[in-house]
Formats: C-alpha cells, structure tokens, sequence
C-alpha cells in the first residue's frame, strides 16, 4: 500500500510540475545577441572553421555513417540518446530551418517544431555562441554539407524522463545568461575562455554537475567548480584546474601536443577525448590551440585534485617484476603477460608512443570505469595530422574473467607511485555487460 501510494504522489507531484512548467514558462526563443545588419555575411570558411571548433562533427556522425547525418549514441545517465540528422536535407534533416529557427536550437534547445531538445546537445554552453558564429555555422550548414536524407533513430527515454515538457522546466531553472562577455582581461585568454566555455562546450565533460537537476556547477572559470571533473558514461573526465591535475603538471608544450595530437610524451587520449581530437582539436588554428592552453593554465587552482591516488615513491614494484618470481602476485603476473612489452616493469611506456602508468589520471582515478572499460575493450590512439599513426591496444576481455581483470585494474592502480583503491570483479561485470549492451 505505501509503494502504491508513493507512486501515486509521484505521479501527482510529476503532472503537477508539468501543468505549471505548461502554463508559466513559455517556450524560449532567444533571439540574435548583437544588432549586425540582416544581410551581414561572415568571411568565408568561417563556418566550418565554427563547426570544427564546436565538434559538431563526433556527435552528429554515426560509426560508418555519412557526415552530420546523426544516429550516434549518446549514453546519458538516463538512457541511450540518438543525435539527429543536420545536414540540409528537409525531409530528415534541418533543411526547412531558417536562421532564427537554427539559433533556438543552439541556443535554447528547440526544434522548429517546439520540441525541447536533450541537454545532451550543449546548447547550455552554444548559448555563449557570437551572433556572427551562429550566422557562419548557419551557412556552412545549409550550403557546404551535402543534404542526407537519412531518419535518426528515436530517442525513447523510460519514464519520466520521456516526458520532453520537463526539459522546458529544467532549461528555466539550470541555463546560464546567453551571450559571452570576455572577462579575462587579456585577448588571447578571452579568446580561450570563448573556444573553451563555449564552442569546444569543455564544460559538458569536465565539470561536475549537481544531483538535483543534474545541471553542471558552473559555466565560467569564475566558478570553482568549472572544470574541475566529472564522470561520463562510467570514464573519468579529469581535472584540468588543481595544481596537481595532470593539465597543470605538463607544460605548455605537452598540453598543446596532446590537444593537436592525441599524444605526448607521457599520455594518449582515449574515450571521449579521442574523438574530441580526431574530429576537431587537431585542426583548430595554432593560435586557437594556444589560447586554449593559455586559458587552461591561467584557469589553475590551489586545491588539490579529487578523487587521485597518487603516492609518494614508486616504491619495489619495478624490481618484483624484473624478478618475475612465480610467486609474484595474480594482477602482477597479469601485467607481465599482457602489458609489460609496451608499458614496462617501471610503468613509464615509450615517449610518445605508449602512455605511462604511473601517475597516469585515468588509471588512478576515482572511478575505474575508464581502465576497466580499456583492459577490456582495448583502444586506439586517433590518427591525427601530426601523429598519423592509429596506435592501438587490443582488448583482453575475451581472454581473461572477471576476477581476473580486477585483479589486473588492482594491480596498476596500486604500483609504482600509483595508490587507489582496489577494483572489484562485480564492476568489471557491470562494464563487461554495459560493453556488451551498447547500440
């Protein structure tokens, strides 16, 4: 009876919210930020140049798909959803778009027809879109993307997040002010802060968000919690402001190279990131590449990173595996079967070829879902302008059970200087299943 009851005051409290979010917040339509004349074109290229910095590109383009086309999954905490066709084609696609109705979907979340829009699609960060960017991407869209008629695959969310007049609520309470007013004090950092916060939409990754609407903390570096990591699909997203996050340890140069490249001498990206830098990072211009590590740097914090493990020695774990003892530990004797020929007894990897273990952010992180998901599932470094090579690191997942891949994850996140908690064979299964289920 109380089950019965709490599902029917939920349901109550549910249509209750929804009637006032029907009858008091209308639908937003934001309308263009700055008074160019009607007829004002950008320069030419601009758009693309946009849409690259804006990644428009990983999202919208399914694995083997035609470009923009949509049909890619985005796994949100409330379930699978599809990005959807924007080329011009005006069956499928945004071809019947005008440009106010274009500028309501970057900037407000909604579809000429009124629909609200996932905050899956960073429309709280394009809110901080110029009027000209807008204009260039409107363009380029229409005119230089070949027209796909191609039906995205529908987005049906369970209950209550299906119900999209919550999404009209949700924008009321959580979206920033629209527009972006350089506050850095510095062309070169404003220019940073307005690829990061804005078209790069950094913040849809890396900042943590809150548990009530699940809205991120902050949209500036003016607020503390910008930036500063969170979790997407079960991979961390790192720290790129604590003193000690790996962003603030490397120097200009390193960061730069990883943007550019998807590498450097001590890291790779994986995941998410690798995507980010395949289809948009690697081509921004020098200077938007410098502004951005500019900003980043300047963006640091005192505090020290959450959720790290780090020691302080690297401790005997270099010389056990030189010994290669049968009496070596599970994980440890793991290691030497499956990683030692790239990673090495000291962790360290080959520059620029193999990341390092040892202090490596995603293996020490809080969250183990990004090791877990790459010893299982393997990955692969993008193949970028600069580092052509699609380095890749197989899976082991066929070949090694539950219990043993914990052991493994539990081994590198306790060895070399490296001091994080142990991983559990009931997670690996939850990722091994999550892996297994995925579109």
């Amino acid at each position: 009876m109380r089950t019965l009851l709490r599902i029917a005051c939920g349901l109550a409290l549910v249509g209750t919210l929804g009637l006032l979010a029907l009858i008091y917040v209308p639908i937003q339509r934001t309308r263009a930020l700055t008074d160019l004349p009607t007829d004002h074109l950008p320069a030419s290229g601009a758009g693309k140049q946009v849409a690259v910095a804006a990644d428009c590109m990983a999202c919208h383009t399914a694995p083997g798909g035609r470009p923009f086309a949509g049909g890619r999954v985005i796994e949100s905490p409330f379930g699978p959803i599809y990005s959807s066709n924007i080329t011009p084609d005006r069956k499928t696609g945004i071809g019947d778009y005008t440009l106010d109705d274009f500028r309501a979907a970057l900037y407000d979340g909604v579809r000429k027809d009124g629909v609200h829009l996932y905050p899956a699609m960073p429309y709280p960060s394009y809110r901080k879109m110029t009027e000209e960017d807008v204009r260039a991407l409107y363009l380029y869209m229409m005119r230089e993307v070949a027209a796909v008629e191609s039906a995205a695959p529908v987005t049906s969310l369970s209950f209550p997040f299906n119900q999209r007049w919550g999404i009209r609520l949700w924008d009321w309470v959580s979206l920033p002010r629209a527009g972006f007013t350089p506050y850095m004090g510095d062309p070169q950092l404003d220019r940073g802060a307005y690829l990061v916060e804005a078209l790069a939409h950094c913040g849809s990754c890396h900042t943590p968000r809150n548990a009530l609407t699940f809205a991120e903390k902050g949209y500036d570096a003016r607020s503390a919690d910008f930036l500063t990591g969170a979790t997407v699909g079960g991979w961390p997203a790192p720290d790129l402001r604590a003193r000690d996050s790996a962003a603030q340890q490397w120097s200009f140069a390193e960061l730069a190279a990883l943007l550019a490249s998807g590498r450097n001498e001590t890291a790779g990206v994986s995941g998410e990131m690798a995507v980010a830098v395949e289809h948009s990072l690697q081509f921004l211009p020098k200077a938007d590449l410098e502004a951005i590590v500019a900003y980043l740097k300047a963006a640091r914090q005192e505090q020290v990173a959450t959720g790290i493990g780090i020691g302080t020695s690297p401790g005997s774990t270099t010389r056990d595996l030189e010994q290669a003892s049968p009496e070596l530990e599970l994980g440890a004797r793991l290691y030497l079967d499956n990683c030692n020929a790239c990673h090495f007894t000291d962790g360290k990897g080959a520059k620029n070829v193999f990341p390092r273990l040892d202090g490596n952010a995603l293996v020490t992180s809080i969250e183990p879902g990004g090791l877990v998901s790459v010893i299982l599932n393997g990955d692969a470094a993008p193949s970028t302008i600069s580092r052509p090579e699609r380095l890749a690191m197989p899976g082991f997942g066929w070949r090694l059970s539950d219990d043993e891949v914990a052991a493994l994850a539990t081994f590198v996140r306790k060895s070399w200087s490296n001091d994080a908690s142990a991983v559990t064979a009931e997670t690996v299964a939850k990722f091994r299943r999550t892996a297994a289920a995925a579109p």
